[in-house]
Formats: C-alpha cells, structure tokens, sequence
C-alpha cells in the first residue's frame, strides 16, 4: 500500500500551519513514487549527496523535502521558500538551488534532524 508518511518534525511543521494552507499545501502535493523518474523540473528538484537522494516540491510559498521509501513517500521537511532563500542569498554561491543544498551541511542537519525524531512502531 503506498503512503505519504510525516516525520514528527515534518509533521509539527505542517501542524504549524493554518489549517487552510495545510489543506491547499497537501491538495498540490499529488505525487506517486513513480512520478519521481519523470519529475517536472518547474515544481521538483532533486539534491543528493552520499548515495542519499531527496526531492523537493515546491508548493506555494512552501518547500517539501522527501524521498522515495518502500512504502511510498518520506517527507522530511515543510519549510517556507525564504527559510532557504535566505541562506543562498547571504552565502552567494555560484551554484544551481540544488546543488548549493547538497553540498551544504545545514541543510543535511535539518534532515538528519527529522529522520532522528521518528517515532518507533
């Protein structure tokens, strides 16, 4: 069965949120593992680093970071565009969004961060 699983820190981050922009964010968010080997680089990117990859929406003013699982789709992070923004435009690396986010350790620690806060089963 294919799922859509929050981690507690994705999940506070949605929870976080008025209700509405929730419903709208999730409304945008109709992905399917499979979808990810077409992905529409105008709504998806894809960063990388050590064999992991990650994927990212963009919805609204929003980002969603997850990746494929076996039981369907991991969201790690839901954060505001300028949370990233932010960041590239004060460090002014010449590279793609993408790439500058694989490279970058702060933004593997926000990860990292979620994937050490699940809940176990």
């Amino acid at each position: 069965m294919f799922q859509i699983i929050f981690n507690e820190l994705s999940a506070a981050e949605m929870a976080a949120l008025p209700k509405s922009l929730q419903l709208d964010l999730l409304a945008e968010f109709q992905i399917l593992p499979e979808d990810l080997d077409n992905l529409d680089t105008s709504r998806f990117g894809v960063i990388e680093r050590e064999g992991k990859k990650l994927h990212r929406y963009r919805a609204k003013e929003y980002r969603i970071y997850f990746e494929r699982t076996p039981e369907g789709i991991r969201v790690h992070r839901v954060l505001h565009k300028n949370t990233f923004r932010d960041f590239l435009f004060r460090s002014k690396l010449p590279m793609a969004e993408d790439d500058q986010l694989g490279k970058n350790r702060e933004f593997w620690k926000l990860i990292e961060q979620g994937e050490r806060t699940r809940k176990t089963s």
